[in-house]
């Protein structure tokens, strides 16, 4: 039986960003995959560099990038203005979707004008309420509504009215009649880093720190002890004081034996296709929404106007309900689905498919709900009180970024040391 301070169950940015902070102290990772990453993974084939998914960093903390970049010897981080767009009717507008209604076709402007102009704004009770409440029917109903039913794989009115917390671009009315003269889409990630050799270099930034010996691969902890406070792995047993755990918070209170509804931990599936072709498509788009519902895809970004490369390489997103089944058989039947999509969007005409791969990516987007928040924040504090910690967007069912990820990370780490 071994014995170490600070177990860490995990190892993506999370994990990872936990262990850099104590770094110089007793520590094992236990990392169920054969490499470290987690979703903040990268894929090179023929040429192509591809994450799991569209992984691009906004940060807010200074020291936090100076930190990761510092450790990326002769790696070039590419500082880039976002170019994001929605697709409509055969042509593009800029995001966020509300604040460019006066880029619509005439008629399709005046009803969301006119909707937004007249919206009963109640006090909502859901996700689904608040997009009506807030901007209005044809808002809602032309964008907002069926792009996150696509991207949740979910009933919106499902969720808590702040599901998607600082990351909604919330407008009033002013804002929104403002940007007909004056435009301003900056919202949260106006700017946005990214290294040439992919996200997995913040991964290796941070890992270039521990110590190779203290990080276990291929060793998921299938058991926690709460009361003996013992981590059990398919080859030991591990005596911990604290364990951080990043896993998905109901994948967590199971190994621990902790009673739970797993009804209220709801979540989607998100089936990425990094697509590479053999010349270029559409230009200076760094990725485009789609809320059409005869479209499989909610997003689809270009690798290659960020590297200004001159083949165009793509990820296109599909939501899937949790329970979907995804063998080989149905992933190539979406692969194939995605590529006659393409082309009825106009984003490939004669280009040839060069190389390409595909992840599931299981959990996703997890479902925020009243039930979830509460019932969350009582299992955090049982298993805090044995000495357990929850962090990320998995281990705290939330929606954030990576950088906030980090800042949690060290939060946890500097409060237990």
């Amino acid at each position: 039986m071994e014995h170490t301070d600070y177990l860490i169950l995990g190892g993506g940015m999370s994990g990872l960003a936990f262990a850099d902070r104590v770094r110089d102290q007793d520590y094992l990772l236990c990392e169920a995959e054969h490499e470290l990453g987690g979703y903040c993974r990268t894929v090179v084939r023929d040429g192509f560099t591809w994450d799991y998914s569209g992984h691009f960093f906004h940060f807010r903390h200074p020291d936090i990038e100076k930190h990761l970049v510092s450790r990326m010897s002769g790696q070039r981080v590419l500082k880039i203005e976002r170019d994001s767009r929605i697709y409509w009717k055969g042509a593009f507008i800029d995001f966020p979707f509300q604040k460019n209604i006066h880029q619509l076709p005439r008629e399709d402007f005046l009803d969301c004008l006119v909707d937004l102009f007249f919206k009963k704004d109640t006090e909502a009770t859901n996700f689904k309420e608040m997009l009506y409440g807030k901007l209005g029917k044809s808002i809602a109903e032309m964008f907002l509504i069926p792009y996150n039913e696509k991207l949740y794989a979910t009933d919106l009115s499902t969720l808590d009215v702040d599901a998607m917390g600082r990351f909604f671009p919330h407008a009033d009315v002013a804002d929104i009649v403002r940007n007909f003269r004056q435009p301003d889409n900056k919202g949260y990630n106006a700017t946005f880093t990214y290294p040439e050799g992919g996200a997995i270099q913040y991964v290796r930034a941070l890992e270039s720190g521990l110590d190779a010996k203290r990080i276990l691969l291929d060793e998921r902890v299938i058991k926690i002890d709460l009361g003996r406070k013992v981590a059990t792995t398919p080859k030991r047993e591990i005596v911990f004081k604290h364990a951080i755990s990043s896993a998905p918070f109901p994948r967590l209170l199971a190994i621990a034996g902790v009673d739970h509804d797993p009804n209220l931990y709801s979540y989607n599936k998100v089936l990425v296709f990094n697509l590479g072709f053999d010349r270029k498509g559409l230009a200076k788009a760094h990725w485009v929404y789609f809320p059409q519902r005869e479209l499989c895809f909610y997003r689809v970004g270009f690798y290659d106007n960020i590297f200004d490369s001159d083949r165009m390489s793509l990820y296109v997103e599909l939501g899937y309900e949790r329970d979907a089944v995804l063998t080989d058989r149905e992933i190539e039947q979406a692969r194939l689905a995605v590529l006659q999509d393409l082309k009825t969007a106009g984003i490939v005409d004669q280009h040839q498919l060069v190389a390409w791969h595909s992840v599931v990516l299981d959990p996703a987007y997890v479902h925020i709900t009243k039930g979830s928040q509460i019932d969350l924040a009582q299992r955090k504090e049982q298993l805090r009180s044995a000495g357990v910690h929850s962090i990320g967007r998995y281990g705290s069912w939330t929606y954030c970024s990576i950088e906030d990820n980090i800042v949690e990370a060290r939060a946890l780490a500097d409060s237990l040391r």
